[in-house]
């Protein structure tokens, strides 16, 4: 099979994590990128969505009680008890979810 060659500028950080998730399957990152253009070719454009995430109902619900909680903290109806270690820390946790057992 003949090939050619194509010259790419990839973040370091990037490049080294996708060669490790590519290497869990036996493939190089040339392999991978091979496999990644003929999917393309095959789904006539990326073989996959591009718009960001949709987040979940658990996700948005947790986003508004943090801003709910930082705006109690802002406007001083909640203050932040200073905890002396991490046993407190775990306690208080657990008390907030409902939970009591440590």
């Amino acid at each position: 099979m003949k090939t050619s060659n194509y010259n790419i500028r990839l973040d370091p950080d990037i490049k080294a994590k996708a060669e490790n998730t590519f290497a869990v399957y036996g493939l190089t990152l040339s392999d991978a990128i091979n496999v990644f253009l003929h999917k393309s070719i095959l789904e006539y454009g990326f073989p996959f969505d591009l718009r960001e995430p949709k987040p979940t109902a658990e996700l948005l619900r947790a986003m508004e009680e943090t801003e709910q909680i930082a705006k109690e903290y802002a406007d001083g109806t909640r203050k932040a008890e200073p905890l002396t270690n991490a046993r407190d820390m775990i306690m208080e946790i657990l008390s907030e979810e409902g939970g009591d057992d440590v």
